[in-house]
Formats: C-alpha cells, sequence, structure tokens
C-alpha cells in the first residue's frame, strides 16, 4: 500500500457543510478550485447555516492567505497536509467537447481532471456530496467519494431505545406492579447490559409489563399507560415516548419513525402537559425550500412563504385541541399560549440569537438538519430546557443529505448510552389505517 499523501479536491457542498473539513484528511493534500471560492462569496451574508460555514471557511483561508496557498500549497499544521487555492480557467483538452462551460460543477470537475493529470503517481479524489458531480467525475475515470466524517455507518442498526425481553420470571415482571414498581437491573441478565433509560418490554407466560432503566442503570422501573393532554398513547413504543418526554430528567429526546406513528402529536401533547415547568413551549422545523430555492422566490409576504412549512405543526395543534369542547379551559388555554407566545411555532433559523433557558423545545423533520446544525441547535440550551428532536431518517428532503448523513441519525448514534438522554423509534402507525396502508406499501 503507497503511503504517498492523497489529493482531495473539495466541492463548494462539502464546506457549506462542515467548515472544518479541511482538517478531517489526516496528512493528504488539499485543493480548493478557485470556483468553490466564487461559490461561497454568493452564501457569505444571511443567518443560516450554510452562510455561517462559508463565513467560517474564508475567515479561515484568509488567515492563513500567503503566496504559498497559491503555489505549492500551505501547511495545515502537525498531521496533516498542505492546502491549495488552484486558479484553472482552461478546460482539458480531454473535457472540451465532453462537458458545457460556464458551470460551476463542470469548473470544479476540471480542476480534478487537472491534478489528476499533473500527477499521476498520486491518488486524487473529488469529494462531494452531490451523487450526480459524483456520477460525472467517474465518467471521466476520477475517483469520486462523499463526504463521510460524520456519516453513521449502518442506519439498519441504530439504536431504537427499547428492546423485548421474553421468558422474564413471574417474580420481577409481579415487582412492577407492586408497591415499589420496581427492581433492581442487576436481576436481569441482559447482553448487551442496558443503557441508561432504555426501554423495556417484560413477558412471561402469564403477564406483560412495561419498564425502562434508571440513567445510572441501577433499577428498572414501571412505566405506566397515562394520557398527555387528552392524547392517549395506542402502544407500547407511544407510552415509552409519553414517559420520555414527561420526565424532566431526561433533558434530550429523540423521536424516530415513519409518517403517522404519531412521533410529533406527542412530542405537543406531553409539552402542554408539562407546561407549567417551562417558561416557554416551542416548535420549530427546518425550511427545506422547494426545488432548492431560496424563500425570496416565492410568492407573498414572509408569512405567507413560511406558512405552508409550519402548517403541519398547526395541524397537530388542532388535532389536540378537538379532543375539547370549545367552552373547555384546556381548548381555551392553547389559545391563550398562542396569543401570549407561551407556545411558540416557528422556522428554526429564527432561533437564532434566542436564549433557550426553561424551555420545552421540540425541532420536526430534524433528519433535514445536518449534524453541525444539530450540535448548533443543542449547544444553545441552557438552564432547565428540554430538547426533543422528531423525524424519520428514511425521509429526507434536504438536497445534500442520505439516512446516512442527517443530522437525527448521528444525533442517535453519538448521544445512546448518555444518562440524560432517551430515544424511542416509533413502529407502528397511528394516523389511520389507510395511512399505514400506504406508509408500509407505497
Amino acid at each position: 500500500m503507497s503511503s504517498t499523501p492523497k489529493i482531495f479536491v473539495l466541492d463548494t457542498n462539502v464546506i457549506l457543510h462542515d467548515s472544518n473539513c479541511i482538517r478531517q484528511f489526516q496528512d493528504n493534500d488539499i485543493v480548493i478550485p478557485i470556483t468553490v471560492l466564487e461559490e461561497l462569496d454568493s452564501f457569505k451574508k444571511g443567518d443560516s447555516s450554510l452562510n455561517y460555514h462559508a463565513r467560517a471557511f474564508v475567515r479561515e483561508l484568509d488567515d492563513m492567505s500567503s503566496d504559498k496557498l497559491f503555489d505549492g500549497g500551505m501547511p495545515l499544521g502537525p498531521g496533516l497536509g498542505k492546502i491549495r487555492v488552484r486558479l484553472e480557467r482552461s478546460y482539458h483538452a480531454d473535457l472540451v467537447d465532453v462537458f458545457t462551460r460556464g458551470q460551476p460543477d463542470h469548473a470544479i470537475l476540471n480542476t480534478a481532471y487537472q491534478c489528476a493529470k499533473q500527477h499521476p503517481d498520486r491518488a486524487v479524489i473529488l469529494v462531494s456530496k452531490d451523487v450526480n458531480l459524483r456520477m460525472k467525475a467517474r465518467a471521466i475515470g476520477l475517483q469520486a467519494d462523499d463526504y463521510t466524517t460524520d456519516h453513521v455507518k449502518d442506519v439498519t442498526e441504530l439504536y431504537r431505545g427499547y428492546r423485548v425481553l421474553e421468558g422474564v420470571v413471574d417474580e420481577l415482571v409481579n415487582a412492577l406492579y407492586e408497591e415499589t414498581h420496581s427492581f433492581p437491573a442487576s436481576r436481569l441478565s441482559l447482553d448487551p447490559p442496558p443503557r441508561p433509560n432504555e426501554y423495556l418490554i417484560v413477558r412471561n407466560h402469564t403477564r406483560s409489563a412495561l419498564a425502562v432503566t434508571s440513567p445510572d442503570r441501577q433499577t428498572v422501573r414501571h412505566v405506566e399507560k397515562a394520557a398527555a393532554y387528552g392524547i392517549m398513547p395506542r402502544n407500547a413504543e407511544q407510552c415509552f415516548a409519553l414517559d420520555a418526554l414527561s420526565n424532566p430528567a431526561t433533558q434530550l429526546v429523540t423521536l424516530g419513525g415513519k409518517a403517522g406513528t404519531g412521533k410529533t402529536l406527542l412530542a405537543l401533547a406531553a409539552a402542554l402537559e408539562v407546561r407549567a415547568q417551562y417558561r416557554q413551549v416551542f416548535l420549530a422545523r427546518p425550511v427545506v425550500p422547494l426545488s432548492n430555492k431560496d424563500l425570496g422566490f416565492l410568492p407573498g409576504d414572509l408569512q405567507s412563504k413560511l406558512d405552508p412549512y409550519m402548517q403541519p405543526l398547526y395541524d397537530n395543534l388542532g388535532v389536540i385541541r378537538d379532543q375539547f369542547s370549545e367552552d373547555s379551559p384546556k381548548h381555551a388555554k392553547i389559545n391563550e399560549m398562542l396569543e401570549q407566545e407561551k407556545l411558540k411555532i416557528a422556522p428554526l433559523s429564527y432561533i437564532r440569537g434566542r436564549s433557550l433557558v426553561k424551555i420545552f423545545f421540540i425541532v420536526d423533520e430534524a433528519q433535514n438538519l445536518t449534524p453541525h446544525e444539530v450540535k448548533t441547535i443543542i449547544t444553545r440550551a441552557g438552564a432547565d430546557t428540554k430538547m426533543v428532536f422528531t423525524g424519520d431518517v428514511f425521509q429526507i428532503d434536504h438536497p445534500y443529505l442520505d439516512k446516512h448523513s442527517n443530522g437525527l441519525s448521528y444525533l442517535i448514534s453519538r448521544m445512546a448510552g448518555q444518562p440524560l438522554y432517551a430515544h424511542v423509534n416509533l413502529v407502528k402507525g397511528e394516523r389511520s389505517t389507510l395511512a399505514d396502508l400506504a406508509s408500509n406499501l407505497l
């Protein structure tokens, strides 16, 4: 195996995904096509994570700027390779009749191809999150890879938050229904050992019970089936979800599952049930523009642009409100919370600059966030704040994310086993028989 450092040519979307990406390639060299810098220039202004990454990267490049950056390359530091900006403009003769000029992707492809021709003794790899560009690169004999530093390798093995235990002795199952409603976790011989806040369905030939391990993994306690603001759980997973959502000690909760399993509805119902413990209930979701266009392209004022994205949250709120008559105090309380902004529904980008202290914060459709965006949100959590992320890791709307690279998959894989964290994967669709059938078959 050759020890010669490789050359990685980066696409713009890799930098917009992770502005620290240039430090993730070990001792290999990095090439930034001048076209990438031109594209980053159009992303510098704004409040989204893309704008943040563009600004952060350009500033770092400016700090190390010297003649070496455009010539032989600038060392990135101990144990790392060099970074270089290439100024190619003319297309290689092999590509002139193949790709149309004027497209940034083709200019980046040309730079990678030029590198490969100039360095036949080294592996040159184009790194892009754009699958079409990767296929074009392979069509002309270039190696092309996705940026996989924050990938979850096997999503099918992703932590689901609970397990089923068959053949549990009568004594332990009965203990969950007795006065203590618990027993020492050491009484269960589990392989692998239970994680903090891992839920259990314990069964024997006569009875079954729902349970959860304590954060310190010393105790297994009974999980009751209890309603939240008029919403009654319909299966074991929904019982687990409401338990995690209602437990103030569990400060971070993720709910996964296909459409119609009740993720958002349960999160909102639990938030309303425990609202007295928090200063505000905040529901947010990422805005993934249609056809990858900015909201400014859509007709109408700001509110009319955002309404289609926020409507699913209002729909879930309507389901909860309709559990009660119009003259019911709980029905009136929801309207009052909306008017006083104690219950706030807004795009995720609008939380920037907010102080998230004592807030029950729900992030819907979290699979459309990048790992960096998820980290940014969680690190804004102040004292007594609870964070809830819901989504389906197999239903991605973001053009450069997939089931391996989205923020929800990343969060579940990294947080599993932490005492402040609980996860439940909801399986059974409860929206309607028709919705469940469509989700499974279509």
